[in-house]
């Protein structure tokens, strides 16, 4: 395309772009964008990033059409939960296989080789168990966070059992735990895929 309009550049088309995610329509463009707008066919342009934009989006098990405010809210929550899990010891491999046996804890170790450690099933902290949330976003938020503080790979049985509903919500557990394991939020444990840890990430 840019060997058959020379005029054509990434700065121009860009330029171009964010005027019609701004909302301006092809027609009010003047002379100069409109000419980049069909040279360098940026509606298909806009479609392939609005895609990306939804398939980021999903990755992270959020809506689609967040304002770019809320985006950076939630990173920078995203941001102060990794603060505190790496504070606490937990690193989310990238590639276990590969990083842990050469840069992990004994405790990484074990959970990746199927050793010693072995499920947890009643939760670790004390006190009242919390209610399984109604929201799917606080749901994902719940489950990752059980995952997190268990001390080893966790079940969907033994997940539905630190929330107070128990086995009533072991339907909304699988459907979360299947979410996750579709966007490579989580891996299966070395246990023949019955229990569940996060994905660890350098």
């Amino acid at each position: 395309m840019l060997e058959d309009h020379p005029h054509l550049t990434l700065t121009g088309l860009y330029n171009v772009l964010e005027k019609l995610r701004a909302g301006s329509a092809p027609d009010a463009l003047d002379p100069a964008d409109r000419r980049i707008f069909d040279d360098g066919l940026v509606l298909i342009l806009k479609e392939l990033h609005d895609r990306l934009d939804e398939a980021v989006a999903a990755a992270y098990g959020w809506p689609a059409d967040l304002a770019d405010k809320d985006i950076l809210a939630r990173l920078v929550a995203l941001n102060q939960e990794r603060v505190r899990e790496e504070a606490a010891g937990t690193i989310r491999w990238l590639r276990p296989d590969y990083q842990v046996p050469r840069f992990g804890t004994e405790r990484d170790k074990l959970a990746l080789t199927g050793g010693a450690m072995r499920e947890a099933a009643a939760p670790a902290a004390a006190g009242p168990k919390p209610l399984y949330p109604s929201s799917e976003l606080e749901q994902t938020a719940a489950v990752l966070s059980a995952l997190a503080s268990a001390t080893a790979p966790l079940t969907a049985t033994a997940l539905a059992a630190r929330f107070r509903q128990g086995r009533r919500v072991l339907p909304q557990v699988d459907a979360v735990l299947a979410a996750l394991l579709r966007v490579g939020g989580l891996v299966h444990s070395p246990d023949g895929g019955r229990s569940f840890l996060p994905r660890r990430a350098a």
